[in-house]
């Protein structure tokens, strides 16, 4: 099984530089402060009794200057995270937090609610162009603020209290039920709210991986993997709509990948105990096959974007449960990728050695390792055929991917023989 495996591996492909352009958490830190530090911009209402912070609402005509909605008014949308909107509603939740501080959760946050629920853009199905609206990332900052610093107890009865009021369960059930995309708008929905309320404001990752649990945990599998995709796989640039095909139809690239990589990174990084390393492995390859089988370049893709643990896990999981040639040809494809992305090659050569300790016989090895030949000649020749048939692209992609491969062969096993050759001089 997988959690008997050791996965501790130090080696990652090489990447290609890339410049961050993620604020420093340090950044938010002062922004959000403890109840010790309160933000310039609530004065001395932090002091305030609930009683007194009520009167003051109603003397608030119709809350609009407390509860801004000019979601829908910016100019430069790359910009967002840094509005003067999404800092409002950042210090509006820790006002919130503190004027609502003796009451229990539940009727904190009915009040809440309440006050809020008159914000058309913060309800599930509010806003009429939720692409293009803040609404819902307001309503997760505001509610990132509040939440801050309670126990998994008290967010699990949020989470509860959330969904009671979208109805998210049963708007869940009807997507993992019905065929991918025949609901395309729900979806949607499901992914914004999920997405901009739940996921993407926490600055610890322990935080995420909480709530991520919250949304998967409670169903089957089959239905987390299809849940995974909805909420972090590719969408399409024009209208944000989940793209189903993606993964089947051609080899995809990184960008289309990132997020669920990052997300099972998420569960397996983080250390929580509703998540065994079985169970991680487990929905990774339930995911390869939503909404159905993928091309293995694009497996390949998302377990090197992964980590070394998660690739190396799932790949040991198959060598266990005797899957020695479905192996192989998985090699085959990580080393292409490798090609194609400008990774170094001893990573791929390296992974295949780690792979072969798992083997318990020398026997096993000998035989993975003619697998692992066998299935570079059998690729190869499979999409020589394809190309020989007439099956090309307009831009020749088919010719592109075969001549990436042979590149890939070559490096790859230059690389096997650099390892032998220095084994034998030592």
């Amino acid at each position: 099984m997988a959690s008997r495996i050791n996965t501790s591996f130090t080696l990652i492909p090489n990447q290609k530089y890339r410049r961050s352009n993620r604020r420093s958490s340090s950044y938010f830190s002062n922004t959000l402060g403890s109840d010790s530090q309160p933000l310039s911009t609530l004065g001395n209402f932090k002091a305030l009794p609930l009683e007194i912070f009520q009167i003051i609402l109603r003397y608030l005509s119709g809350s609009k200057r407390l509860l801004l909605q000019d979601f829908h008014n910016l100019e430069l949308p790359s910009k967002r995270q840094d509005s003067a909107i999404l800092e409002h509603y950042r210090s509006l939740g820790l006002l919130f937090k503190r004027c609502t501080l003796l009451l229990p959760t539940r009727e904190r946050l009915k009040y809440i609610h309440k006050t809020l629920a008159e914000v058309s853009c913060f309800k599930f199905n509010g806003c009429a162009a939720p692409i293009q609206c803040l609404g819902l990332s307001c309503y997760g900052i505001f509610l990132q603020t509040l939440t801050a610093g309670w126990d998994g107890l008290e967010c699990h009865r949020v989470y509860n209290f959330l969904c009671e009021l979208t109805n998210l369960s049963r708007k869940m059930q009807a997507v993992v039920c019905s065929k991918p995309g025949s609901a395309r708008k729900l979806e949607l929905r499901i992914r914004l709210f999920c997405r901009n309320v739940l996921l993407d404001h926490w600055i610890h990752r322990s935080d995420s991986a909480f709530w991520l649990t919250r949304i998967l945990k409670p169903w089957p599998m089959v239905n987390q993997a299809r849940l995974l995709y909805i909420i972090f796989g590719p969408v399409s640039p024009q209208d944000g709509q989940v793209v189903w095909q993606k993964m089947i139809e051609g080899p995809t690239d990184e960008s289309s990948l990132k997020g669920l990589a990052d997300a099972i990174k998420l569960l397996y990084d983080t250390g929580t105990k509703e998540w065994t390393a079985d169970d991680v492995i487990s929905l990774v390859d339930e995911l390869s096959v939503v909404p159905r089988e993928w091309l293995l370049e694009n497996n390949a893709r998302l377990l090197i974007l992964s980590g070394n643990n998660i690739c190396f896990t799932f790949m040991a999981s198959k060598a266990v449960n005797g899957r020695a040639i479905e192996l192989a040809k998985l090699i085959v494809f990580l080393a292409l990728v490798c090609e194609k992305e400008l990774y170094c090659m001893d990573w791929a050569v390296k992974m295949m050695q780690k792979v072969c300790k798992v083997f318990s016989t020398p026997m096993e090895r000998n035989n993975f390792l003619q697998s692992v030949a066998n299935a570079f000649a059998c690729v190869i020749m499979e999409m020589l055929q394809s190309i020989m048939s007439g099956d090309r692209d307009e831009d020749d992609r088919s010719f592109l991917n075969l001549f990436h491969l042979v590149h890939a062969q070559a490096n790859f096993h230059k690389e096997v023989l650099y390892l032998t050759m220095n084994t034998l001089s030592t």
